[in-house]
């Protein structure tokens, strides 16, 4: 991770590798932001117009470099476009500083240290810079042995220190805002370790020990239930799902708990290690991401830790539906009947819709404890992905407020959604002949369909929201902002920010 810092030097006295400004879409051409006054002083007032001659417009994610100027202790200065111009006395969007703060780490890999003077208004502007930094700066190099020393070579290593230039070290907001946003960003880094982590590498097994060993580092009690214990128990979703694999499933229980909390948050992440589709084999060319199909479980593990290390006000069970889905000798085929933990009884038409299978069993288990709202996220239908897009994600629950609230948080943090309906009529196409309840309906609304499906396994009387994350959690892509290719961490954000606001008491 990249080491942040605050401090209130002055840009020419510092000594960097490069010193970050932005600049904006003006009604004239390029103009300097606030925070580079010092920079463009040292140009003699003129920064704006030599940006232009080098081609620069302030567009957003945008990259200028130029020597620094005369006496600096600095020799680069890198200009970052942060998009248009707000209006007269308006501040800058938040995630307009996240994304080019995100852009200007990685066009400094292999820097040791860069200071960002971006504009800063308040602690929420430095937060939103520092997290950009700590998220553009990752990389995941965990298995290219022959390329390390190359890349050390080379100077592409992830930016080692960034100072944010204009936070106050002893102001009290500004180090809370510095603190969360580290610990949010190196959590949710963690989730896109996991995601990015081949899956003979991150089986049930592995994976479980992983959120065993965050958990015990932080405070957090952990339970895990093995496949004994989940046949015992009667998860025939979880062990339906699992059954084709060498490597057992395991339902991972992580139970935050703060002594001032009024209320209690259930989390619950579809963990499927791979997805092969099972019998229901997927076609060619659409196995080779499915490593990522456990990005709802690493997206709530990384949460529930968050959350955590901030020590939130608020109660929070994360659950983690992990297996492994395979098609073997022992694998449930098409036709199967599967007992669910809620005795619910699930006829199986497409095995390839495994993920709501395990999801039933830990929604299910969540609501046993009556928490305040469960939350499940899950990489669940390519259906999404053609409504959405592969950038964001829907939103779908059983109260509209809720819905609405969760929308609202994800909009706040930078995590694009949308609210989508549950229609009642879709619920017939799921009638089965034989079972309470078949694991497929119709083929148009697909996503819709999936959410009414889990909206079965919810206790009375429980407010739920579903998150289907299945376009943004994987950036098959180039980089973007601070979007890496490859795992993304979508969601984690939004999961802390409504465990923020429910141990504010804004949710009711």
């Amino acid at each position: 991770m990249t080491a942040l810092t605050l401090s209130t030097a002055a840009a020419p006295g510092l000594r960097a590798d490069a010193i970050v400004i932005g600049v904006v879409k003006g009604a004239d051409g390029p103009v300097v932001a606030p925070g580079a006054e010092a920079v463009d002083k040292a140009y003699d007032g003129r920064l704006a117009g030599v940006l232009e001659t080098l081609g620069a417009a302030g567009a957003e994610g945008e990259v200028t470099k130029l020597p620094a100027p005369a006496g600096f202790k600095t020799p680069l200065v890198l200009a970052v476009g942060l998009g248009s111009e707000p209006e007269k006395d308006a501040s800058y969007d938040a995630e307009a500083l996240r994304r080019a703060a995100g852009v200007a780490a990685r066009a400094l890999a292999g820097s040791k240290k860069a200071a960002f003077a971006l504009p800063l208004t308040d602690a929420a502007d430095l937060g939103a810079v520092a997290e950009g930094v700590a998220l553009g700066a990752y990389s995941f190099d965990a298995y290219k042995e022959q390329d390390k020393d190359a890349k050390a070579k080379k100077g592409k290593s992830p930016l080692a220190e960034a100072t944010l230039l204009g936070g106050k070290p002893r102001d009290a907001a500004h180090k809370a805002a510095l603190a969360r946003a580290a610990a949010v960003t190196e959590e949710l880094n963690r989730a896109r370790d996991l995601i990015n982590t081949p899956p003979n590498d991150l089986d049930p097994e592995a994976f479980a020990a992983v959120a065993q060993t965050a958990a015990k580092e932080h405070g957090i009690k952990v339970q895990i239930l093995d496949e004994k214990t989940l046949t015992k128990g009667g998860y025939g979703g979880i062990l339906g799902v699992g059954a084709g694999s060498a490597a057992g499933p395991r339902l991972v229980k992580l139970s935050y708990t703060s002594s001032k909390a009024k209320k209690h948050l259930a989390f619950v992440g579809k963990g499927i290690t791979y997805d092969s589709g099972g019998i229901s084999l997927k076609p060619a060319g659409h196995n080779e991401t499915m490593k990522c199909d456990m990005s709802g479980a690493a997206a709530v593990l990384a949460a529930v830790v968050a959350v955590a290390r901030l020590g939130l006000d608020v109660n929070v069970t994360g659950w983690l539906a992990l297996a492994e889905n395979m098609p073997s000798g022992s694998a449930t085929r098409p036709g199967d009947v599967l007992r669910m933990f809620s005795g619910k009884t699930v006829e199986v038409l497409n095995t390839d819709a495994e993920g709501r299978l395990v999801l039933a069993d830990a929604l299910w288990a969540a609501s046993q404890e009556k928490p305040d709202a469960i939350v499940d996220v899950a990489t669940l239908t390519g259906a999404m992905m053609l409504a959405l897009g592969n950038r964001t994600f829907g939103i779908m629950a059983n109260d509209d407020a809720f819905r609405s609230a969760l929308h609202e948080a994800a909009e706040e943090v930078g995590e694009p959604a949308w609210p989508m309906p549950l229609p009642d009529h879709l619920r017939k196409g799921m009638d089965s002949p034989i079972a309470d309840i078949a694991n497929m309906g119709e083929r148009m609304g697909g996503g819709l369909v999936a959410g009414l499906f889990l909206r079965e396994f919810v206790g009375e009387g429980i407010t739920w929201a579903h998150l289907d994350i299945a376009g943004p959690a994987f950036n098959e892509g180039g980089p973007f902002g601070y979007t890496p290719k490859g795992g993304t961490g979508t969601a984690v954000r939004t999961l802390v920010r409504l465990a923020e606001l429910t141990a504010e008491g804004d949710l009711g």
